[in-house]
């Protein structure tokens, strides 16, 4: 979520350079850099952490790679860079890159009140400009409900959600696990139950 920028022009390379001195978060729009919020809830930080454990779990032994909160994703064809909640990537062209990786097949949000509608909207249209990225799913903190956009075989994404009860399907890793898990010690504001 945006909170404040710069007022000039930066380059990516200063960004890069910038970013690694910063105790400060901040992702990148064509010049500008936008300092990213720190404050996160114990739901947010838990069901970060309980997605990325089950994604390293069954993809360590493949060649994939789970990154948090951390790890920066550049989208290079729109001088973009963003810190998603969870990146997957599988492509051996990110070992290349020590500070961000430019070719996830997975990238995942976790949402909050204040970057709902950016993580459904402008961000999601920012990420889609990644050729390699086959899945965005994005995950309520409050409610029980993981919403899987994937790209099908024609380019076109398509939505898959997910609700208590539902086994969600990680088809871009080609894994899947109980929502119940992904949501572990989350004390859920509003259960999505009828």
């Amino acid at each position: 979520m945006v909170l404040s920028h710069n007022e000039y022009y930066i380059s990516p390379e200063e960004y890069l350079e910038t970013e690694k001195l910063s105790i400060i978060k901040h992702e990148y729009l064509d010049g500008q850099v936008y300092q990213i919020s720190s404050t996160r809830s114990d739901a947010h930080v838990t069901i970060t952490l309980n997605l990325a454990s089950l994604l390293l779990s069954e993809l360590r032994r493949k060649s994939y790679r789970v990154y948090m909160a951390d790890m920066k994703t550049q989208i290079e064809s729109i001088n973009r860079y963003f810190y998603p909640d969870v990146i997957v990537t599988g492509d051996a062209r990110d070992k290349e890159y020590k500070y961000f990786k430019r070719y996830p097949c997975l990238i995942v949000e976790v949402l909050s009140d204040m970057t709902e509608a950016y993580d459904r909207g402008k961000k999601f249209a920012d990420y889609r400009q990644l050729k390699t990225l086959k899945e965005y799913v994005l995950i309520s903190q409050d409610v029980m409900s993981v919403d899987c956009f994937r790209r099908n075989e024609n380019g076109r994404w398509e939505l898959f959600p997910y609700v208590r009860g539902d086994k969600v399907d990680f088809a871009s890793v080609d894994v899947h696990f109980n929502i119940a898990d992904i949501y572990e010690d989350v004390d859920l504001i509003v259960d999505s139950t009828p």
